[in-house]
């Protein structure tokens, strides 16, 4: 039987990074030691020094499908995620139709099952009437129930009091929040129609301000601790919103929070150069919120980073403010991007690969991955410190065409990843699995 040997890695587990070799028969890791000598059936890779991580599980993407597929879809995105080291991800439901019944769960992972690269799971949409549905989830066959509090159009938007006490108080399953306040938002609208200014991109973080998103994340959390339910708070953007979670391992909360990319990377002073390209909802703000995140990432108030990537072709983008969609590609150099953290001593690799591998498989209960351990799932990327990447619209892999890092030079590369113990990139290109991937949930692993 051949296998699969890694050597001369800097493997990042469980807080600690060392040289170590990795054995890896099928799927899984069957082996890790300081030194493994190789077999007649071993495939040898050195690894070169570079970092061997357990791969990145990205709980919070929008891949488009179905209805949607102009923009992106399940093979185009997932196939882009594994080329950024992303090997397992959940989907969000503001697709058309939106996935807010048993039905559209199933439609979706039936559409997974034949076309994604990565390992994947889905969300509920709650909406102010699908109580019942919510009520009959099963928990180890979806990974949440996405509330937009607030934040939506459609059926997808649950402002109603009742209906909100409701979903906290009967959810069976963790429950997942965009938060901003719609009448917030409203009145800062408001405020510039009153003196007949048409608001340009600059303006987004003013309309869709701390106060915003404060007043919706506090309610959030008042709920989920009045009826003692299992919450994880979406893409936090304010300093304001820290002061609602506590610091400390993920383990023990059952109020978690989460980060996005972009949020760690971009402030408003990016707005000038990019404009549309990173108008997102909650919005990029100010510097001062940039580093009160990246500091809460440290100390353990913010629990998971994630993407929230959302593509838009670019013809969509170009239009005016007002009328531009908010959301960005991000999957593919997400992982890069927070190793130039890394390499400015704002993150240690340690806290990036519990932020982003651990502390998802935690919160989600996903089984056997999110490690570096024997036993598991050999969902693992490599990436060089030695080599960079330069990035521009025409070799990103998004069906959109465009990214967010146009120009931008990172100092590091993703060298391979691995999904479900298969070598699906090898630092240029993506290889489709030989075999369909699975949800990356427990016990219905094998569906």
């Amino acid at each position: 039987m051949k296998s699969q040997l890694i050597k001369n890695a800097q493997m990042v587990n469980e807080g600690k990074t060392q040289l170590a070799d990795v054995r890896i028969t099928n799927q899984f890791i069957e082996c890790i030691a300081a030194n493994i000598t190789p077999s007649i059936n071993d495939d040898v890779i050195d690894a070169k020094g570079a970092y061997l991580l357990p791969g990145m599980i990205d709980d919070q993407v929008h891949f488009r499908e179905p209805g949607l597929t102009h923009k992106g879809s399940i093979l185009t995105e997932s196939r882009a995620a594994v080329a950024g080291g992303i090997t397992s991800y959940m989907e969000m439901p503001n697709v058309t139709p939106s996935t807010t019944n048993k039905a559209a769960l199933e439609e979706k992972y039936a559409i997974a099952e034949q076309h994604s690269y990565a390992n994947y799971s889905f969300y509920l949409g709650a909406t102010e009437h699908n109580l019942d549905d919510i009520k009959a989830l099963d928990p180890k066959k979806v990974c949440g129930v996405k509330v937009f509090m607030g934040a939506s159009t459609g059926n997808l938007l649950v402002e109603n009091p009742q209906a909100l006490e409701g979903i906290f108080r009967e959810c069976p399953v963790l429950i997942v929040t965009h938060c901003e306040d719609g009448k917030t938002i409203s009145k800062n609208n408001q405020r510039y129609e009153q003196q007949g200014i048409i608001p340009n991109i600059t303006d987004h973080p003013k309309i869709r301000d701390a106060e915003a998103c404060y007043a919706s994340s506090s309610y959030a959390v008042s709920l989920a601790k009045k009826y003692n339910a299992q919450l994880h708070v979406l893409h936090i953007t304010t300093e304001k919103e820290l002061s609602l979670f506590t610091k400390g391992d993920i383990a023990n909360k059952s109020i978690t929070a989460e980060a996005c990319i972009h949020h760690l990377y971009f402030s408003e002073q990016d707005y000038e150069a990019l404009g549309n390209l990173i108008k997102c909802n909650p919005a990029i703000k100010a510097n001062t919120d940039r580093d009160a995140l990246i500091n809460a990432v440290k100390n353990n108030q913010i629990d998971i980073i994630a993407t929230d990537h959302a593509p838009h072709t670019w013809q969509e983008k170009q239009t005016d403010y007002v009328n531009a969609p908010a959301g960005l590609p991000l999957v593919e150099h997400a992982l890069l991007s927070l190793l130039e953290h890394v390499k400015h001593n704002r993150l240690s690799i340690e806290q990036v690969v519990e932020k982003t591998a651990h502390n998802p498989a935690l919160r989600f209960k996903v089984d056997k991955r999110g490690f570096i351990k024997e036993g598991y799932y050999a969902d693992l990327v490599l990436i060089s410190t030695q080599q960079t990447t330069k990035v521009s619209h025409d070799a990103c892999r998004y069906l959109c065409g465009w990214t967010p890092f146009d120009e931008v030079e990172f100092s590091s590369k993703i060298v391979s990843t691995w999904v479900n113990g298969e070598r699906l990139y090898d630092g240029k290109t993506v290889t489709k699995p030989s075999k369909p991937s699975k949800p990356a949930m427990p016990l219905v692993f094998n569906r």
